[in-house]
């Protein structure tokens, strides 16, 4: 009896790296196979003239079209399954779409395929890339995410060797990884983000992620994660997009450098010592043993350094009394705002954030007028003819009375607007008339 491979699985080395071949011998009798791969089947000489004729062809779309006639003139193949994987290999290299068909179908006859499953996340989260409606987008990176889960779930099949498994275990899972953490990642899940991207680096060679790529492009990812957690983590986030930066080709690592010093920079308060991070960076995957950065000071060890430092207190300027009671201890917010509480101020140029006849809150601080929200509120001593529009500057005079610390917010009382002063109107030139002739 005549010996065929069915399929060979080199075109599928960018994925997987793997081969694998069924050995059909053809005869009147077929057998019924509990496994496929590395089995032998038989078929009648004209099943295995059509099968043979098929997998022959060497032009991707007709052997396409040849295994398609093929499977539906024999839908019940002994070699279904591997046929249905050489019609997915044959597709990749030119139709995606029809690619995830034959990974489709392939999945109705053997769910646990792990080139199938790879081929489906591959394409899908290909696929998400160019759609731009957001919700198409996350639902098409969860449908990736959903076979990569299955994908790494897998178990080996009985016939397939350990080391034949746990290659395409090595080549399928960066990719599961990827798609997990990618979908996690556009819908600001950090902590399952972070936690496939650092399974994906760990799973390839070190030499893999220094290379320009996904790997090395999730890298940057990872580290964009860490930027969006809660609170964010700046100093990991600083960390691996200078990797990124380290091993990224241009224009990427012009445009990207920015992102790890703006986290290094919020991290630590300063530029300084950034080559430090970029030298750790480049070297290491992850941050070494004994990788610290000296944090920048906290708004509270800033309130409460002024404090011990300032002589008098009443000398502070006004945005400097309201950070120490915003952020000082309990006892230093009420240090410092005994200085003005009882006192008359007036107070230019503030901006109305909300107003009524009896009451008006405006932004003063720098701090306040970038958020546009409001840090006094002025109890007027007398209503309102006209009630100030919102956004609108004024001046306004009143007298220190309390405080909340959190949100910050400076009460005054007697409050009054005081009104532009007008300008004087200048008198007319006398006018001057010419002497009458005598």
């Amino acid at each position: 009896m005549k010996k065929v491979v069915v399929a060979s699985l080199l075109a599928f080395s960018a994925v997987t790296g793997m081969t694998v071949g069924t050995h059909v011998a053809f005869g009147q009798n077929p057998v019924n196979l509990g496994s496929q791969a590395s089995s032998d089947v038989q078929m009648s000489p004209a099943e295995y003239k059509d099968y043979n004729d098929a997998i022959s062809l060497t032009d991707p779309k007709a052997k396409a079209a040849g295994i398609e006639a093929y499977l539906t003139k024999y839908p019940q193949s002994a070699v279904k399954a591997d046929t249905l994987q050489t019609l997915m290999l044959t597709y990749s290299s030119f139709d995606p779409t029809k690619t995830l068909d034959a990974a489709d179908r392939l999945l109705q006859v053997d769910p646990s395929n792990l080139r199938a499953l790879t081929f489906e996340v591959y394409f899908r989260k290909s696929g998400a890339d160019a759609i731009t409606d957001p919700a198409g987008k996350q639902a098409a990176l969860d449908a990736a995410a959903g076979f990569a889960q299955k994908g790494l779930a897998a178990t080996k099949p009985a016939k397939m060797s350990d080391a034949d498994f746990k290659a395409v275990q090595d080549s399928a899972n960066p990719i599961f990884y990827s798609a997990i953490g990618t979908a996690a990642l556009n819908k600001k899940d950090s902590p399952t983000a972070i936690e496939n991207f650092k399974k994906e680096l760990a799973s390839v060679p070190v030499a893999t992620t220094q290379t320009p790529g996904p790997i090395l492009q999730d890298t940057y990812f990872l580290g964009l994660a860490y930027l969006q957690s809660t609170p964010p983590d700046l100093l990991n986030c600083a960390f691996y997009v200078s990797r990124f930066v380290a091993f990224a080709p241009e224009p990427y690592k012009s445009q990207l450098a920015p992102t790890a010093k703006y986290c290094y920079k919020r991290f630590h308060g300063a530029d300084d010592g950034y080559d430090a991070v970029m030298t750790a960076a480049s070297a290491n995957l992850n941050p070494p043993a004994g990788f610290t950065v000296t944090p920048a000071p906290t708004a509270s060890s800033i309130a409460t350094k002024t404090v011990a430092e300032t002589a008098d207190l009443g000398t502070l300027a006004l945005s400097d009394k309201e950070f120490i009671i915003q952020n000082g201890k309990p006892e230093e917010a009420e240090k410092v705002f005994a200085t003005i509480k009882g006192k008359s101020v007036q107070i230019p140029d503030a901006i109305v954030i909300a107003a009524t006849d009896s009451s008006v809150q405006v932004a003063v601080s720098d701090d306040a007028v970038q958020s546009k929200t409001a840090d006094l509120t002025f109890t007027m001593k007398e209503p309102l003819k006209t009630v100030p529009t919102v956004g609108a500057k004024i001046t306004l005079t009143g007298t220190y009375d309390s405080y909340t610390q959190t949100p910050l917010m400076l009460t005054m009382t007697g409050g009054e607007v005081v009104e532009p002063k007008k300008a004087p109107v200048k008198k007319a030139a006398p006018v001057r008339r010419a002497a009458p002739r005598k």
